[in-house]
Formats: structure tokens, C-alpha cells, sequence
């Protein structure tokens, strides 16, 4: 059995691959990892540009044989395009730079044609259209054709599920030719299309397993055909071996050696498709084996904070200001929270009690001093308490504070070992921003061709549609205006040290921003190469939209709605079954990798409270911006505290980088916006309010000092509807995670793999266990948790 192979057994296999033949440069054209690139169908361009900081550079590439590709005259651009009828799930390009390779994954693309019928029965419609996940719910985007008396369209889709409703005549209704629907978290129900089959049990499988010295040696399971292994940059081996249910062994180049960090990346795959990736991080030439090698810029060991301003700490109240206008009730007004109140917490030890490590800032600069808007029922304008409507990209909003109070936080958290990342609003300005006031040819039309305002059409004109009438978008199109606003970003990062962005509206934003932006912060002579920055986008819509936008050249990361939506179904309503969130953790991890930069969060300032959802004190369904402004919401029924519990520590174990929204970690209550932006509570906390934050601060912690979840494998171990259990391994450190959404106590058994086999493990939240071989029993109390820990 796999267990029982010796260190010395297991590296015997490493003579026959040995790895370091290759030669490396001494600096990387490169700057950190090169995302991989998923392929599309037919034809791909690829943006050399987002991986090498001069591409003039480039001496030629090596393409893989089943590809044909041409290299641009500028050799800013490759086109590729598939040579052969079947692509293999992983290949790699190689891009010869002063006479070194280069090595990109490319990963072929799994969509697949799917033809969607729907029979009109003998009904007469003029126009049948789709609306779903799969077109951002936009019903112009996708026309069904009429053939033979019924309405069809080929879709090309990747694997998974896709809630949608057919749109006949302009009504919206469920498919009726399709049993399968899911309950859409909003009062209704949507029809649910599942496209492919599900493989995931006959794919590859890699787990980190044993190293020594500089040897390392990973588990394989079902069989690859090929395994691919980069450091850094760089394949160190192009040869197919194939360990059967065993072990695959190489060596760490003796070129890392060189770097305080690096890391290695692995991959796999077999005739049923790719297997997960394996992220590995190094101290030199050493595997890292303790949190304590780590430092701030690892942001794989992030755990985020988001606080609005305005509603956390006031530290000086000669800095409140609110907008004198009796239009403004007093939920849309300023609250007084300032700069300093946030250093003051970071200096009383409340972020690092709690385990926090990188503070997320509303935005900061200046906001208009008068009212805008308007709510109709309490009738009520607002302010710009929020920091989104920005008459300013390079100062500081008075009642936040000034200059040197925000380079004095920035210092203050890097003092005490913490990140502050900022969020930056690129989409729009204030109607009263000079660069509007100035260039109003700079902003996109307000009213489209048949004369409708163009407001609010989040999908159907997404790259051009205004928040508001007095908040121009942006034309981030043209490359002066991108030039000016990428400047405004990269002001933030050079002046005030920042770590890096929060991007708001980033779907809103046509690529050339992403790129320029990036490409300034890495080419700034004055910010240092080797400062990791990290930029997290915010994307509503579907993983290929959300995707597009992570690359080396434009953001790490996004956050992950399609998650957390799942996941207040699942662990808000008793009827929601797990399967519904693993589907969609499993999607996310295959799309975007298992060691993603994905932000995964408890909450934001755009969602209802997850606790008041829980508690049942705020119904799904309802309009819970309504709610807010005509009852006071609180929690409901006290088993929302329990619920939240759940919620968050699903949110601190899997893979990505959690955040916590602020209130979260005590179980602040609230309906939609502006009612879950009530100011931060720290003290007169109830029972419940103390349980939860000490459990969250547990979990943070568990988090923080865990490496094993931090860079650990992931692995599925059980699910029913209403249990889920769940592994992340990092070598021979394991976890096993258990949820019971159930209201009353469970005992509960499944078996763990062999590697397993009675290891020693703590419990960290008092459950009874027995670990009997590869048995596990374990009695979870109703609406529990778990974290068993070797």
C-alpha cells in the first residue's frame, strides 16, 4: 500500500527522471507565475505581453506539435490554433527568450456543443430567446431558430450546470420540456441544464506525498499518461511517465537555490482529461514546511478584511461631516468613521486577535459634499459615504482623514505584519470629477440609439451602461483615458506603500485596462520589482466571463459570487442540499486551478447579511433593500448564529483567499444595502455575538498556522444532502473538515483514503471521533463543524 513506502523506496524511482539538465537565466523576463491558458475551440490569441515585460526580446517559440501558431511581426501577440482533430488536455509552450525557454501550460478547451430544443406545442411566438448563466441572462445574446415546427440552438458550453428560463415573447418562464429546476435563491425557481458528463472520479489525481532534502515525491491515482512539472517558469521535464497508483519522484533545481521563494506546479492528465494542480512553495532550495517562512507577500496565506471607512471605528470626531441636507435619512449619511479609528484598532491588537492579516479599505478618495440619488419609499437621497462616486482619484476624502493619517495606517499595519489593499474605482467618476468636468467626450453615452437611458444594464451594454445619471462611465476604451486613470491607480501603490487593489466594477471594464495597469505596476521604477502586488477584481456573471479577466497580465484574482451564492442557499435553508455547493466549488476549483488567488468571501456590502438569511428575520425572495428601510432587521431565530458558524468555516477551509466582511465575525444583522452597512460594533456583545467570534477567530487561526490549508490538496470524502466532509493535505499534514446542517445531533461514518490509515488527529471544536484504520466515526452535534487536525 501506498502508506507503507518508505522515503528511501519512493525516491529509488528518482534516478530515472532526473530533472536538472536544463539551464536557467539569471533574472526572469517573467515577473511572478505565468497563468495557464485555457484554449479556445478553434483559434486562440495569446497576449504575449501579459507574461514578458519586453517582447522584443523574444527570439522564437516552440509550438506543441498538435498546435500551428504564428508569431506577430511585434511578437506582442501568438495565434494558435488546433492542427489536429483531438487536442491533448495539457500542452506547453515554449518561449525562447535570450536563449532560454519559457514554458506557458496551454489547456485545451472542454467546451462542448449542446443543442437546446424547445417544443411550442402547436403555441405561434415571434421571438424565443435563452436567458441564463450560460449568456450573463441576457435574452438578446441568445435567439433559438425555428426547424421543423421546433425552437432550437447549438450552444457551446464547458461542462457543468447552468440555471436558465427560456424568454417567449418577452415573458420569462421555465423550460417546460425540462423536468430539472432549481430554486434561485430569490423567491423563484429556475431551470437547470447539466451539459457533460461527470469524469471527476476517473480523472488523474496528485497529492503532495513525502520530500527530503531537495527530493520530492508526489501520490498518483487513476493512471496519467502524462505528468508535467515546472519550477517557476520553467518544465523540468518533458518526459511521460506513468506510476501506476503510485509515486512520482524529481528533484528541486539547485538554480532555486537563488530565491527567497519559488515555487513548483504539477499537473496531469489521462484519457478522461486533466487532473487538479499542485502548488508547492520553496525557501531556497527547501520545500516550505513552516507558516513561520512565510511573509506578507505569500497571499496564497491571505486572510482578508473588508471594512467600510465610514461605518467602523470613529477615531476623531473633528473630521465628522455629514452632508447637511434634510433629503437624507440618516442611514445614507456619514456615521464618522475615519483613518485613525482604523489604526487604532490595527495598535489595540483587534486585527491580529482576530488573525487577520491583510485589510481591505473602502475607497478614499474625495466624495461630492452634496445629496445624489433617490430611494423612493422612505423617500431618501444619499451620500457619498461609500467612497464609490469619486470627485477625486488622487485625494483623500477630508472626513476620512488626510495624507500623512493614511501613510501613518499603511505603516502602522506593515509594522504589525499586515497587508492593506485598497479599493479602486477605475468604471466611473462623479459627475463633479474634473476629468468629466473636463473631457466629457471621456465618458460613454448616456442614452442609447432609441433614446433609452443607458442605466443599469449590467449585462445586456456591460462595457458602457451608467450606475447612475450623475455617475459617468468611463470610455475605457480610448487609451488616454485608460492612461490617465492606470496613473491615478499606480499613484496609490507609489505614494502610500499599498499592497494592492480591490477593483470595483471590473466586468464593466474593457481589457486594455487590466493590461496597462498591470503592466505599469510591474515596469515602475520606483515600486520594487520583487513587491508581490495583489489585485482581486469584482465580476458578477458566469466563470468565463469572471475568468477572462485573471491572467499574468491583468488581475490575480475575483471574487467568487457563484460560491458564496451557493453557499448562503445551502447553509441558510434546511432544504438546500450540499451537492448544490460542491457542484459549484468543484466548477470553480477545475476553472480556475485548486491554488487559485479567487477571493471567497462571508459577505459584502452589495448582499443582504448572511445571518438575518439564516435567522429567517429576512426572508429569500423579498426585497431586502425594502426590508431594510421599513422594519428593523436583526437575526430572527438565534440558530443563525450556528448557520453563520457553518458559513464561515467552509469559507476559512477550502482553497483561495477568504474575506471577511466586517460584522461578520460577531454576527451583525441587516437587510440590503445601506442596512448591512451599520457601524462595526467592539464591545456590549451577547452570548451568541462572543461565540461566533471566538469561534471565527479560532478558525482565522487554524487558517494562519496550518500550511496544510493554506497550499494543502483538496478532496471530497463524503456528501449527503445534509452532511459534507472534505480533506486538504500538504505532505504529511492533513485536515478533515465536517459539516451537519442538520438541526439535531448526528453520528456519522465514511471511510478516508488509505494514506489516512489511523493517523492522529486532533478535533478543534470538541466533536467525538474514532479513527478505527481508515474508518472514521465522528459524532457532530446539529448545525456543527469540525476541523480534525493531524
Amino acid at each position: 500500500m501506498l502508506k507503507k513506502i518508505t522515503i528511501i523506496l519512493v525516491l529509488s524511482v528518482f534516478i530515472s527522471c532526473r530533472q536538472d539538465t536544463i539551464q536557467f537565466p539569471e533574472t526572469s523576463e517573467i515577473i511572478g507565475l505565468a497563468t495557464p491558458i485555457m484554449l479556445n475551440p478553434e483559434e486562440t490569441e495569446i497576449v504575449l505581453e501579459d507574461y514578458f515585460t519586453d517582447v522584443s526580446l523574444i527570439d522564437s517559440v516552440s509550438i506543441p506539435e498538435s498546435l500551428d501558431g504564428k508569431l506577430t511581426e511585434n511578437k506582442k501577440y501568438l495565434l494558435v490554433r488546433k492542427k489536429t482533430e483531438i487536442l491533448p488536455y495539457l500542452m506547453v509552450l515554449k518561449v525562447w527568450v535570450k536563449g532560454f525557454p519559457y514554458a506557458i501550460l496551454l489547456k485545451k478547451s472542454e467546451k462542448i456543443k449542446y443543442t437546446l430544443t424547445f417544443d411550442p406545442k402547436g403555441h405561434n411566438y415571434q421571438n424565443v430567446s435563452l436567458a441564463g448563466e450560460m449568456n450573463g441572462w441576457n435574452p438578446k445574446n441568445t435567439h433559438l431558430k425555428l426547424t421543423d415546427g421546433k425552437w432550437q440552438i447549438e450552444l457551446l458550453l464547458y461542462p457543468g450546470r447552468y440555471q436558465y428560463q427560456l424568454v417567449l415573447d418577452n415573458n420569462w418562464l421555465l423550460d417546460p420540456g425540462n423536468p430539472d429546476s432549481v430554486d434561485n435563491n430569490i423567491g423563484g425557481y429556475n431551470s437547470l441544464l447539466v451539459v457533460g458528463e461527470d469524469f471527476n472520479n476517473k480523472l488523474p489525481k496528485l497529492f503532495t506525498y513525502k520530500y527530503e532534502d531537495n527530493l520530492v515525491a508526489l501520490g498518483v491515482k487513476n493512471n496519467p499518461d502524462k505528468i508535467i512539472v515546472f519550477w517557476q517558469n520553467y518544465q523540468l521535464s518533458e518526459k511521460k511517465t506513468l506510476f501506476k497508483d503510485s509515486i512520482f519522484s524529481f528533484s528541486i533545481p539547485d538554480k532555486a537555490k537563488n530565491f527567497k521563494r519559488s515555487f513548483l506546479r504539477i499537473w496531469a492528465e489521462n484519457e478522461y482529461g486533466a487532473s487538479n494542480d499542485i502548488l508547492i512553495p520553496l525557501d531556497k532550495r527547501k520545500i516550505v514546511n513552516n507558516v513561520k517562512e512565510l511573509n506578507r507577500e505569500d497571499w496564497e496565506a491571505a486572510v482578508l478584511y473588508f471594512l467600510m471607512i465610514d461605518r467602523f471605528n470613529n477615531g476623531k470626531t473633528d473630521n465628522d461631516f455629514r452632508v447637511d441636507d434634510p433629503e437624507i435619512l440618516p442611514k445614507a449619511n456619514y456615521y464618522g468613521g475615519d483613518i485613525i479609528g482604523i489604526t487604532q484598532k490595527i495598535r489595540d491588537g483587534y486585527f491580529e486577535d482576530l488573525g487577520i492579516n491583510t485589510i481591505w479599505l473602502s475607497p478614499i478618495t474625495q466624495n461630492p459634499l452634496g445629496a445624489y440619488g433617490l430611494w423612493p419609499e422612505p423617500r431618501t437621497k444619499f451620500s457619498g459615504y461609500h467612497g464609490y462616486w469619486p470627485i477625486s482619484s488622487s485625494k483623500v476624502d477630508f472626513r476620512f482623514g488626510t495624507d500623512d493619517e493614511l501613510k501613518e495606517l499603511v505603516n502602522t499595519a506593515h509594522e504589525h505584519n499586515m497587508n492593506v489593499i485598497l479599493d479602486y474605482v477605475a468604471n466611473h467618476v462623479h459627475e463633479l470629477h474634473p476629468v468629466y468636468q473636463q473631457h466629457p467626450d471621456w465618458a460613454t453615452d448616456l442614452y442609447l440609439p432609441d433614446g433609452s437611458l443607458n442605466t443599469e444594464k449590467w449585462d445586456e451594454y456591460r462595457l458602457t451602461t451608467w450606475f447612475d445619471t450623475f455617475l459617468p462611465t468611463l470610455d475605457l476604451s480610448r487609451p488616454d483615458v485608460v492612461d490617465v486613470m492606470t496613473d491615478s491607480a499606480v499613484f496609490w501603490i507609489q505614494n502610500y506603500d499599498m499592497d494592492g487593489f480591490r477593483h470595483d466594477a471590473t466586468k464593466h471594464i474593457p481589457e486594455i485596462f487590466w493590461r496597462t495597469l498591470t503592466d505599469k505596476l510591474k515596469k515602475n521604477v520606483v515600486i520594487p520589482q520583487n513587491k508581490r502586488i495583489y489585485q482581486i477584481g469584482e465580476t458578477y456573471g458566469n466563470k468565463e466571463l469572471i475568468g477572462s479577466y485573471v491572467s499574468s497580465g491583468m488581475v490575480d484574482g475575483q471574487f467568487d459570487f457563484n460560491v458564496y451564492d451557493n453557499a448562503v442557499a445551502v447553509f441558510a435553508r434546511d432544504d438546500e442540499p450540499f451537492e448544490k455547493l460542491v457542484n459549484s466549488l468543484q466548477e470553480s476549483l477545475d476553472y480556475y486551478g485548486y491554488h487559485n488567488l479567487m477571493g471567497y468571501i462571508t459577505g459584502n456590502q452589495d448582499k443582504p447579511r448572511f445571518i438575518s438569511l439564516a435567522g429567517g428575520d429576512l426572508k429569500f425572495g423579498e426585497n431586502s433593500k425594502l426590508a431594510g428601510w421599513t422594519r428593523d432587521i436583526g437575526v430572527g431565530d438565534k440558530v443563525g448564529y450556528k448557520k453563520l458558524q457553518l458559513l464561515n468555516a467552509f469559507i476559512l477551509t477550502i482553497p483561495g483567499v477568504p474575506s471577511i466582511y466586517y460584522g461578520d465575525e460577531i454576527g451583525m444583522p441587516g437587510a440590503n444595502d445601506p442596512d448591512n452597512r451599520r457601524m462595526m460594533r467592539f464591545n456590549d456583545l451577547n452570548t451568541e455575538e462572543k461565540q461566533t467570534r471566538k469561534i471565527t477567530k479560532e478558525l482565522i487561526h487554524l487558517r494562519r498556522n496550518n500550511l496544510v490549508l493554506i497550499y494543502g490538496d483538496f478532496e471530497l470524502l463524503y456528501m449527503d444532502k445534509k452532511t459534507l466532509a472534505f480533506a486538504r493535505t500538504y505532505f504529511d499534514k492533513i485536515v478533515i473538515v465536517v459539516f451537519n446542517k442538520m438541526s439535531k445531533p448526528l453520528p456519522l461514518s465514511f471511510d478516508l483514503p488509505e494514506r489516512f490509515e489511523n493517523a492522529s488527529l486532533k478535533a478543534n471544536f470538541g466533536s467525538q471521533y474514532n479513527l478505527d484504520g481508515k474508518d472514521l466515526k465522528i459524532i457532530m452535534e446539529g448545525n456543527s463543524f469540525e476541523v480534525l487536525i493531524n
